[in-house]
């Protein structure tokens, strides 16, 4: 038969080679073996129709000779039918599990073929670059995060972070968010999620850069009444007593502030006294109070001059802007550029809608909420 009539037929002329190219997986030439993987690959490329049986011989003899083959080889191999639906599943899971991520990436990425126990196995027993791919599937399932987050270094969590197409459980945010707010080169991943519970978005505020507070408040302002309720449900079980211990003037400090208050005399004048005077666990008391946060977040707030943040309580609170800029020059303190900063901070103040802080406010208020529970 002529060679122009073997492509005309290929599935009666292919079909009658593979017997041949099977018999010929007994050569013990590794450049004889190389020729055969091949040859066999381009063998099952161009056969349309199979039987089962045929599959399975295919299968058979492509993963044994694979496994005797190069690194080089065997990567070629994986390209080939990382891909492919039909591709012989026997062979696919030997390459998904190469201990060579060079083998095994494609086809981690992108088999339709691996089950999610599949990917499992290799998650439990492979390294980093393994599991970064799995990571960048199209898909990945809850189950199948959960596995990779327990082995996931830094940048295997990045990956799946950066992954919308990766569904987390509730217990692997949280445990992302944790690792994430301890490591800045995971911020972004984490704020940016299209995915994550608002709750945890939230919980990334305060250890975030100003460009990613700015996404935090956003996102709140556009989200819905019902997700927002939800949201806040879930955070309140996650709230511990993580704060630290209150300052040993706290209680004496709590029994002038309601005196204070009981007098109608707690205005938002008297809070620029108390700060002026250095009367610091008054001034976070009266604080707290105006903007219904609790004591450690306003602590915290002022501790770490962190004047963003600031502004959202002061807004919440509905104070006026020359308040705000008179706390934040008394915070700044004797920094050099004390005055420049809080001009700075506030027109962020001016820019920043009461909605905004109101919504940010009552993720803030979560603790306070536990705390009188």
């Amino acid at each position: 038969m002529s060679d122009a009539a073997s492509v005309a037929m290929p599935d009666t002329s292919t079909g009658s080679r593979l017997p041949e190219l099977i018999a010929l997986a007994h050569e013990s030439s590794s450049e004889s073996r190389r020729a055969l993987l091949r040859e066999l690959t381009d063998h099952f490329f161009g056969t349309t129709v199979r039987s089962d049986a045929e599959d399975q011989l295919y299968g058979s003899v492509l993963s044994d000779l694979s496994a005797e083959m190069e690194t080089a080889v065997r990567a070629e191999l994986g390209l080939r039918f990382a891909a492919r639906s039909d591709a012989p599943r026997g062979l696919i899971r030997r390459l998904a599990a190469d201990q060579e991520a060079e083998v095994a990436g494609e086809v981690l990425r992108q088999s339709p073929v691996l089950t999610d126990q599949d990917l499992m196995d290799v998650a439990r027993v492979r390294g980093q670059d393994h599991l970064r791919a799995i990571s960048n599937r199209e898909a990945v399932s809850e189950t199948l995060s959960d596995a990779i987050m327990a082995r996931a270094d830094d940048e295997t969590l990045n990956a799946l972070l950066r992954n919308d197409g990766a569904r987390l459980s509730r217990a692997a945010s949280e445990t992302a968010i944790d690792r994430a707010k301890a490591n800045p080169a995971l911020h972004a991943a984490a704020v940016e999620r299209s995915a994550l519970p608002p709750d945890l978005l939230n919980e990334m505020y305060f250890v975030v850069e100003a460009r990613l507070r700015q996404h935090i408040l956003e996102q709140n302002a556009s989200m819905d009444p019902v997700l927002l309720e939800n949201a806040l449900a879930a955070g309140r079980t996650r709230l511990g007593a993580r704060d630290g211990a209150l300052p040993a003037d706290y209680a004496e400090s709590e029994a002038y502030v309601q005196e204070m208050k009981a007098a109608n005399q707690l205005s938002p004048q008297v809070l620029a006294r108390f700060l002026r005077s250095g009367s610091m666990t008054p001034f976070l008391i009266s604080l707290a109070q105006l903007a219904d946060i609790d004591f450690h977040t306003a602590r915290q707030i002022v501790e770490r001059r962190e004047l963003d943040a600031l502004a959202v309580v002061c807004k919440g609170a509905d104070l006026d802007r020359a308040l705000f800029l008179t706390f934040a020059v008394i915070i700044m303190g004797k920094d050099g550029d004390a005055m420049g900063k809080a001009h700075d901070y506030a027109t962020l103040y001016g820019v920043l809608t009461r909605e905004q802080a109101l919504r940010t406010l009552r993720f803030w208020r979560m603790r306070r909420g536990v705390q009188a529970a």
